[in-house]
Parts: structure tokens; C-alpha cells; sequence
């Protein structure tokens, strides 16, 4: 019964109570801001255990490797999240500007929800040399982004949106429209400072994508 329970096990989960899990999670939290903070080449276990206050060995006991921690990382964090901002283009399959709006909502929702996402995702995987990018690469390929460019080329073909947007640029401009705001807004929430709050952010990018920076009005 115990090699059963022990194969039935994830990674880095190994045998205790509630303590031992509450341990891996800590561990789990300081990884992710530690790597978005300051990105994953930079961050060396050794690095993890001192600002989680364990010992090298207690993460070791949890995390054999970096990659190990990763990959953990990868399954029980990042893709959760990630796949919570699906659907956009299912719900709106004729009308890309709303869809394309949508999928910007989801983008700063998720940004606030979870602060580490927006710096992760900039540094890790936007970046074609990210680490986080290059082990997602490996494990689950590119069938989401290839799906999402699918989308747009339909609508251009079907006379729904501007034909002179390039695809593959398409989706990283939504990126930037929405995560480096979210990181202002995050920046200014810290600060306790309120002058900009994110249904301002919402209503700055609808208006961009529905308008441009033309007067609707004129």
C-alpha cells in the first residue's frame, strides 16, 4: 500500500500532513515571485531556500532539481492559470473585436489575481530565450498559439477583421497593451496610490481596439 501511495504521488509531493504540504507550498509561492522578479536562469535553489527560511536540504527533500521545481511549477500553477483565459474566441466566433477584448479582460483579471503573472510571462515568455517558454515548448508544443492564429486568419479571410494585421504580431501587441499596464497598476496598488484602477485599464483597451486613437464621434 505505501509503494501505491508513493507512485500515485506528484512530484515534489512527498509523504506527510498538512505541515509537509503547507512546507512545498511555501516553496511553490517563493519560487514563482522569486522567477518573476528576477527570472529563472537567475534564481538558484540555494536562492529559494534562503528567502522561503528553510534549508537547502529541506527544499531538496521537496525539489530534487531546478527543473524538477519547474516543471511542478508548470502543472500546478502556470498552466492552471493559463487555461482560465480560454474560451474568448469560442464565445464570440463572429466577432473578433469583442473576442479579442474578451481575451484582454481575462489577461488583467488574471494579471491582479495572481501578481507574479504579468513579470513571468514578460520575462520568461515573451522572450524566445526564456526558460519558461523553451520547457513549455518541449512538453506541450505550440498547438494553442498555432489554434489561436487559425482564428485570426479566419476572421481576415472573412472580411472581419483588418487584413493588415500580422497574426504572429497580433497577439504579442495584446500583450503589451495589457500586461505592462497591469504592472504600473500593480506598482501603483503598492504604493497606495488609486489615481489609475483597472476598469480604467479596461475601457482604455476596448476603445483602442474598437476605435484606434481616432474620434469614434467625428
Amino acid at each position: 500500500m505505501v509503494l501505491n501511495d508513493q507512485k500515485r504521488r506528484r512530484p515534489g509531493r512527498p509523504a506527510g500532513g498538512n505541515k509537509s504540504s503547507d512546507k512545498r507550498d511555501l516553496l511553490l509561492d517563493t519560487a514563482l515571485k522569486l522567477f518573476s522578479n528576477q527570472g529563472i536562469a537567475q534564481t538558484p535553489l540555494s536562492a529559494i531556500a534562503t528567502e522561503a527560511g528553510v534549508t537547502p536540504a529541506m527544499l531538496h527533500y521537496y525539489f530534487k532539481t531546478r527543473e524538477q521545481l519547474l516543471d511542478v511549477l508548470i502543472d500546478e500553477r502556470y498552466m492552471p492559470v493559463r487555461a482560465s483565459m480560454g474560451g474568448a474566441f469560442e464565445m464570440h466566433p463572429n466577432d473578433p473585436v469583442s473576442a479579442l477584448t474578451a481575451l484582454t479582460q481575462k489577461f488583467i483579471d488574471v494579471s491582479l489575481q495572481h501578481p507574479w503573472f504579468a513579470p513571468l510571462w514578460i520575462r520568461e515568455v515573451l522572450s524566445e530565450t526564456g526558460i519558461l517558454k523553451q520547457r513549455i515548448d518541449e512538453r506541450f508544443g505550440s498547438r494553442e498559439r498555432q489554434a489561436a492564429l487559425v482564428w485570426i486568419r479566419k476572421w481576415q479571410d472573412e472580411g472581419r477583421l483588418n487584413p493588415d494585421l500580422e497574426p504572429e504580431f497580433l497577439f504579442i501587441s495584446l500583450f503589451g497593451l495589457t500586461l505592462l499596464p497591469v504592472a504600473r497598476l500593480q506598482h501603483d496598488i503598492r504604493k497606495g496610490e488609486t489615481s489609475l484602477n483597472s476598469e480604467m485599464l479596461s475601457r482604455h483597451i476596448a476603445a483602442l481596439l474598437k476605435s484606434g486613437v481616432s474620434n469614434p464621434d467625428s
